[in-house]
């Protein structure tokens, strides 16, 4: 047996000498060199950590708790009041919402735009804006046009420019931008210039749309002017017809609304907060 046990032994050395046996010798294997030692890594040259998955932006609602509890205060911070001004609504009439006779809408050089019916015609003079059945935007281009027909109640005669509806899917106002609704609103001039931002308190929290969640943040910009439109007076831009006659439901025309300048809330807008386009 003890030569049985000589003879393996002296096999398995001759195997490992040839490098054919994976079996482990009976003495341990010498021990790897130590690794040197890292590095310190500095702040700059740190490795950045994975990116996060990308997400959907997420577009929160201004903070209008607190608006209002500055409002209920009475709180300074709030920007300058210069005044309790009158309080009208326009909106952007629909040809497809009109029938009946048929007039012309002429353009500047009394070149005939489209016939829409008459209550559209007489709507539209008024507003200042609209849209074809065709899908083009119509805004005013001049008074005293010959060839227009009479508007009834401002007594004008009003000529129009076709405009892209990309573009200017609501219209244009007097400072040559596109209006926006809830945003834009009709000044006089000589009392608010064109492109000034406007805090109105009395419009905070109102909704943006029937029957929606999103309330309004009671920040406006004057982007447009009326014949109408005089002294301490504003005119907001609704856009749809049933968004004026809510908001004139909860804050009636002629009531008065307090116009507040210069308000932190209300800083220049870098994108309209109004709605979309008609459709």
């Amino acid at each position: 047996m003890r030569a049985l046990s000589s003879a393996r032994a002296g096999l398995a050395s001759a195997l490992l000498g040839l490098g054919l046996c994976h079996c482990a010798p009976n003495h341990a294997a010498p021990s790897p060199p130590p690794l040197p030692p890292e590095a310190p890594v500095s702040a700059d040259s740190a490795p950045l950590p994975p990116a996060p998955p990308p997400q959907a932006q997420v577009h929160t609602e201004p903070d209008l708790a607190a608006r209002k509890q500055a409002i209920a205060r009475g709180d300074d911070t709030i920007g300058r009041r210069i005044g309790v001004f009158r309080n009208t609504y326009y909106n952007f009439p629909e040809e497809r919402a009109f029938s009946g006779k048929l007039v012309d809408v002429f353009d500047a050089s009394c070149k005939s735009l489209a016939r829409v019916p008459r209550d559209f015609h007489d709507t539209l003079c008024m507003q200042g804006s609209g849209l074809l059945g065709d899908g083009r935007t119509l805004s005013f281009a001049r008074r005293n046009c010959k060839c227009a027909r009479v508007c009834p109640r401002s007594k004008q005669k009003i000529c129009y420019e076709a405009l892209a509806p990309e573009l200017f899917p609501w219209g244009r106002g007097a400072s040559g931008e596109p209006v926006t609704p809830l945003l834009t609103v009709a000044v006089d001039v000589e009392v608010i210039p064109l492109g000034t931002p406007l805090f109105i308190p009395e419009y905070v929290g109102l909704p943006r749309e029937p029957g929606s969640g999103s309330e309004h943040d009671g920040c406006f910009l004057a982007q447009d002017r009326g014949i109408k439109i005089r002294g301490q007076h504003i005119d907001v831009f609704t856009g749809a017809p049933s968004l004026t006659q809510l908001w004139n439901r909860l804050v009636p025309s002629n009531r008065g609304v307090t116009v507040v300048v210069d308000s932190p809330f209300c800083p220049p807008p870098a994108a309209s907060r109004g709605l979309a386009a008609p459709g």
